[in-house]
C-alpha cells in the first residue's frame, strides 16, 4: 500500500518494483511452527478430489466441513449465480499465449446494478501449473492500482515453486487500472506537476496553489473518467473477483493478496463468505478504519521505519545524516526543507529538478524494503553533494516513472479514484488539529500525510459501502502482519485478523513491507502449507 500524500495518492509499492534496485534480503530466525488443522478442497475442485474429513471436522447444515474449533474449512456447495448476472458468471475465458503465460479477457458490467448497461474487459494473465495441479490461485499486488497481470508475470517470486506446481497463477488487472478500461485523469506532464508539487505549503499563496492543483485533478477525473469513475470502489473489484472465480471453473476462490488487496480479500471475504478458499492476506489493511486513522497508522508506521533506517545508517558508520537517530531525522528534516527552498537541478530527467515533493516520493520507497536503506544511503549522501540522480531513480519506482517522464501505467491517478470511492472525505475535520495530531505521532512526516487531498473535491461516491467485514461463514483466512511495516502496520492485520470470524493470525518480527516471500521460512513454510495441503497455521504464530 503507497503512502497517502498531501496529493492524495495512498497505496502500495510491490516489493517487487523495489527488488530490481536493490540489495538482497536478509532472513531473520523464527519461533513456533505451523499447526496441523486441515482445510479440504471442494469435491469439484481442478483435481477431482473429494472432500475428506481428516482433520477430524464435521460437516454442517450448510455443506461445509468444520474443524473441532467450529471454523469453517472450505468445502461449500457451488454458489448460486446472482439473478440477472449470468451471461458474465456462464462465460468462457479464451487462453492465448502471451508474453509472461497466457492471456485473456474477463467482461464485467460497469453498474452491478445495471447489468444490462455498459461493459468493461478485464485483463488476466495465467502461469500454468505444474503437473501437479490443484486448481487456480488469484493474486493481486496491492495499490490500489497495482497491475495483477504484471504481478503474475513475476510468479516465481510472488510464489514459492511449490504453490506454482499445484496452482495456475492467475493476475488481473483490477478495473479501472492499467489494461482494464484504465482511468486516466491527467497526462505525463501533468502528473509529473502533480507528484513534484510543494507538498508543505508555507504561505497563502502556496496554499491556494496546491488546492487548485488537487481541484483540477478531481475535475479532470469527472471529465475523462466517464461513468467508470464511479464504480472503481473495493467492492465492485471484489464483484468481479467472484465472476472471474466462476469463469476459472473454480466452486471457491483461492486467493492471495498483498496490501491493498488484502482489503480486496476481506471485502470478498464479507460479500461472498461460502465461495472462500485458501486466502492469504499478506500486509493487512484493517477496513473498518477512516481515512484519518489509515493516514495516522502509516504516519506513524513510516516514522518508526525511518528510525530504523537511520538507526542502521548510524550504525554503518560515515552517515551522511548525523551520529544518533534523532539528529538522523532531524536531517532528513532539514533536507527535505532546503530541497523546499532549493530544489536541486537533475540532469537526465525530465522533470528538470528534484523537489521536496519528488525527495520525499524517494525517501518513503525506500521504507518498503529494508534491502533498499543502502542505496538510500547512496542517494543522499550524493544529493547533499548536488547529486540528486539516485534518489530521483528512488522516486520514479515509487511512481512508476520513467526518467524521460513515461508513466508505466496509470497507478497513481487509480489509487486516488480508488480510495475516495472507499474512504470518502471527511469535511468536518478541523485541517490544523488534523495538521497536529499528525505530527505529534510522526514529527517528520507528519506534515506529508495529513490531509484529504484530491478526496476532499471528488465528485462522485460510492454505490455501496460495507459496515461489516467479518466475513461469517468463510472458510479460515490467513492474515499475515509484519511488525515492523510501514505502510500497513502491524495492529492493522492484528485487527483484521480479530475482525474476521475465521481469521488466523501470522505475526513476522521484522522490517519492510509485507512477509510472505520476503521473510524467512516459518512464514513461507505456514503459507505454502496452507495454500498446497490445506494445513491451518496456528492462531498466533510468531515468526
Amino acid at each position: 500500500m503507497r503512502v497517502r500524500t498531501r496529493a492524495g495518492s495512498r497505496g502500495r509499492l510491490s516489493r517487487l518494483a523495489v527488488g530490481g534496485a536493490v540489495l538482497a534480503l536478509l532472513a531473520t530466525g523464527c519461533t513456533g511452527a505451523p499447526g496441523t488443522e486441515a482445510v479440504d478442497r471442494p469435491a469439484s475442485s481442478a483435481d477431482g478430489g473429494e472432500a475428506s474429513d481428516d482433520d477430524g471436522g464435521s460437516s454442517s447444515d450448510d455443506g461445509q466441513s468444520t474443524s473441532d474449533d467450529g471454523a469453517s474449512t472450505g468445502s461449500a456447495a457451488p454458489a448460486e449465480v446472482p439473478e440477472g448476472l449470468e451471461e458474465f458468471y456462464e462465460q468462457e475465458l479464451a487462453w492465448e499465449s502471451c508474453d509472461g503465460g497466457e492471456c485473456a479477457t474477463l467482461s464485467v458490467p460497469i453498474n452491478y446494478e445495471e447489468p444490462d448497461g455498459e461493459t468493461i474487459e478485464l485483463s488476466l494473465l495465467r502461469v500454468p501449473a505444474g503437473d501437479s495441479k490443484q486448481g487456480s490461485l488469484v493474486v493481486n499486488p496491492g495499490g490500489p492500482g497495482g497491475s495483477g497481470v504484471d504481478y503474475a508475470t513475476q510468479a516465481g517470486l510472488v510464489v514459492s515453486d511449490g504453490v506454482r506446481e499445484h496452482f495456475d497463477i492467475v493476475g488481473f488487472d483490477p478495473r479501472g487500472v492499467a489494461r482494464s478500461a484504465p482511468i486516466e485523469c491527467f497526462d505525463d506532464t501533468q502528473m509529473d506537476d502533480y507528484l513534484g508539487a510543494d507538498p508543505t505549503p508555507d504561505d497563502a499563496a502556496e496554499e491556494e496553489a496546491s488546492t487548485e492543483l488537487v481541484k483540477n485533478f478531481a475535475a479532470a477525473c469527472e471529465e475523462n473518467g466517464g461513468e467508470l469513475l464511479g464504480h472503481v470502489s473495493t467492492v465492485e473489484v471484489a464483484r468481479d473477483m467472484d465472476v472471474l472465480r466462476a469463469a476459472l471453473g473454480e466452486d471457491q476462490l483461492d486467493y492471495l493478496g498483498a496490501s491493498y488487496g488484502t482489503f480486496i480479500g476481506a471485502t470478498y471475504a464479507e460479500l461472498f463468505p461460502a465461495s472462500v478458499g485458501r486466502f492469504v492476506l499478506d500486509g493487512a489493511i484493517d477496513p473498518t478504519m477512516s481515512g484519518k486513522d489509515m493516514g495516522l497508522g502509516q504516519a506513524a508506521g513510516f516514522e518508526q521505519a525511518t528510525r530504523e533506517y537511520v538507526q542502521s545508517c548510524v550504525d554503518g558508520g560515515d552517515c551522511p545524516l548525523g551520529d544518533d537517530v534523532d539528529s538522523g531525522m532531524e536531517g532528513i528534516t532539514a533536507f527535505l526543507d532546503e530541497l523546499d527552498a532549493n530544489p536541486l537541478p537533475l540532469d537526465g530527467d525530465a522533470a528538470g529538478e528534484l523537489t521536496e515533493g519528488w525527495g520525499v516520493l524517494g525517501i518513503i520507497v525506500a521504507m518498503y524494503d529494508e534491502g533498499a536503506w543502502p542505496i538510500l544511503t547512496q542517494a543522499l549522501r550524493a544529493a547533499q553533494d548536488g547529486d540528486p540522480t539516485t534518489l530521483m531513480f528512488l522516486a520514479n519506482i515509487y511512481a512508476g516513472r520513467s526518467s524521460d517522464g513515461v508513466y508505466d501505467g496509470n497507478s497513481m491517478q487509480a489509487i486516488t479514484a480508488v480510495n475516495c470511492l472507499d474512504r470518502a472525505a471527511e469535511p468536518e475535520l478541523d485541517r490544523e488539529q488534523v495538521l497536529a495530531e499528525f505530527e505529534e505521532v510522526a514529527p517528520t512526516f507528519g506534515r506529508y500525510l495529513a490531509g484529504e487531498g484530491a478526496c476532499a473535491y471528488w465528485p462522485v461516491e460510492a454505490q455501496t459501502v460495507l459496515e461489516d467485514y467479518d466475513g461469517e461463514g468463510a472458510a479460515p483466512i490467513v492474515v499475515i502482519g509484519t511488525t515492523r511495516d510501514p505502510a500497513t502496520p502491524y495492529e492493522w492485520a492484528v485487527s483484521l485478523a480479530d475482525t474476521l470470524s475465521s481469521g488466523v493470525l501470522i505475526s513476522y518480527d521484522g522490517d519492510g513491507h509485507t512477509a510472505y516471500g520476503r521473510s524467512n521460512d516459518c512464514v513461507d513454510g505456514a503459507v505454502d502449507a496452507y495454500l498446497t495441503e490445506g494445513t491451518v497455521p496456528e492462531d498466533g504464530l510468531s515468526c
